[in-house]
């Protein structure tokens, strides 16, 4: 099995040169960037890349311009690196298109716990190619090709937006609870304030709305989510 690659773009010097011996150690293969552009150009220039740590602080380009930028032409999963306790960073990341984040400071072993629940879950989408293509009114969802079409227009969804939209039209008309797509998506239990879930289905949500007026994911209070289907 060839090694997982990492980028990590943190202008932390003495962060990354221990971040870098840690992960190597675990096998995987590290690329460091210490400031925005640098790491943009390495993000989109690699021939290919597992996962992109990404702070949020960067000098030349921070983290958020950087994430937008890359969303334009790869969906590439990034963990965002955010400051603890900033929950305007850890949501507007995830608004941006970002399948996780970590508060600084971190325990390694927690960082390591993140990178492989977001590497099996893109070693799993290849393995998705054996499952049948999700029909629901409009919305077509192939795993052969991770591909999701709403009323004729393709749709352009993360790994993890795509895989949460899967979990609830595989479950439609049932709640989903978010503890659920959280184990079964992020890979982590749901923390008290964890907005992460949230945000991916918000971003669901605005992804599905450009072309189709009809409501495909309720919201259950205090319950979960419910996808939809017309009668």
């Amino acid at each position: 099995m060839s090694k997982k690659s990492l980028l990590l773009i943190d202008d932390d010097k003495d962060l990354t040169d221990l971040l870098e011996e840690y992960l190597s150690a675990q096998g995987y293969e590290i690329l460091v960037a210490h400031d925005g552009e640098s790491g943009l150009a390495m993000a989109t220039g690699a021939q290919h890349l597992d996962l992109i740590l990404l702070d949020v602080m960067l000098p030349k380009m921070d983290g958020f311009e950087v994430l937008k930028k890359l969303r334009v032409s790869h969906l590439t999963p990034v963990l965002m690196l955010t400051a603890k306790g900033d929950d305007f960073d850890r949501i507007f990341g995830l608004e941006m298109g970002a399948d996780d984040y970590l508060a600084k400071p971190f325990n390694h072993r927690e960082l390591s716990a993140r990178i492989k629940a977001i590497v099996r879950r893109m070693d799993y989408l290849p393995s998705a190619g054996q499952q049948q293509e999700l029909v629901l009114d409009d919305v077509s969802l192939n795993p052969s090709n991770q591909q999701v079409v709403c009323a004729g227009n393709t749709l352009e969804l993360t790994a993890t937006e795509f895989l949460v939209l899967q979990l609830l039209m595989i479950n439609k008309t049932k709640i989903v609870s978010k503890q659920d797509i959280s184990e079964k998506i992020l890979g982590r239990k749901l923390m008290a304030f964890d907005r992460s879930i949230d945000m991916h289905v918000s971003n669901l949500r605005r992804k599905l709305a450009n072309f189709s007026s009809t409501e495909k994911i309720k919201t259950v209070r205090g319950s979960g989510y419910m996808y939809l289907v017309q009668a």
